[in-house]
């Protein structure tokens, strides 16, 4: 890969052996899943591994109405004819692309009726509506991702479908990892970022406090940026991290005081 090849790809940083374990699932046509926190680098790492396979990447943000049509397709009125038009999924399948399902619990249960065949030495998507059966070539690779602390006893991927893929675990970066892009996607230099990486830590070690997660690296670069920009340190943290994390009037009256002493 050349140094132009590799300056146009997605930035990922690896923080263990995630793209090697990638390269193997997709050189042997196996699915993955991942599993995380919200913004902790889940589709940067999808975007990022797609890019340097060369492969097309089809992503799905899947939601409480994504049924199995949306994912294979469905015949649509053009031109004042009924024609067929492939879904995502049909597309990577036909393209030996990468086919990349987010948050897949949040999707209809009749979406993982389509993905089981996809997901054994079968590896078939059967097209209902048109009677074909496709087979998925060789560079076809499915990938999915869930956030566990999200799941709750109606939205749980069942043991049938999860033990279908190989799975990694993904969490938020060691410190100087984090600093280092933070610092990458926002332009701040790092000596500014390590105070944010800092606050980012203490409100993910907190306990008690009515928050579902913690900050995401996401939320800590869209911050980094607002600074970088020129906006003033305590105008960012209130916009790209307080108020994104709560609505809770004492969570937030907290969140500000271990700024100030972060800050202080």
């Amino acid at each position: 890969m050349t140094i132009a090849t590799l300056a146009r790809l997605p930035f990922y940083q690896p923080t263990a052996h995630e793209c090697a374990l990638f390269d193997t699932a997709h050189e042997k046509g196996l699915p993955l899943l991942l599993k995380g926190p919200t913004g902790c680098g889940k589709t940067r790492f999808v975007e990022h591994m797609a890019a340097q396979l060369g492969k097309p990447l089809y992503t799905v943000a899947c939601h409480d109405d994504l049924s199995a049509a949306d994912l294979i397709g469905r015949y649509l009125l053009k031109g004042g004819e009924t024609v067929w038009v492939d879904g995502p999924l049909t597309r990577a399948v036909r393209e030996g692309g990468i086919c990349y399902l987010d948050e897949v619990v949040e999707a209809r249960k009749d979406v993982t009726v389509v993905l089981h065949p996809l997901t054994d030495t079968r590896r078939t998507l059967m097209i209902d509506r048109t009677g074909e059966e496709l087979i998925a070539p060789p560079g076809f690779m499915l990938v999915a991702s869930y956030n566990p602390g999200y799941q709750s006893v109606l939205k749980r991927l069942k043991p049938s479908t999860r033990q279908r893929f190989l799975a990694l675990a993904f969490d938020f970066p060691e410190e100087e990892t984090e600093i280092a892009v933070v610092a990458r996607e926002s332009g701040l230099d790092a000596g500014r970022v390590a105070p944010l990486v800092r606050l980012a830590a203490r409100i993910r070690s907190l306990s008690g406090m009515d928050l579902e997660e913690g900050v995401s690296t996401r939320l800590l670069i869209y911050a980094a940026t607002l600074i970088a920009g020129g906006t003033g340190v305590d105008q960012a943290l209130e916009t790209a991290i307080i108020q994104p994390l709560t609505d809770e009037p004492d969570v937030v009256m907290a969140l500000r005081d271990l700024v100030s002493t972060i800050y202080g």
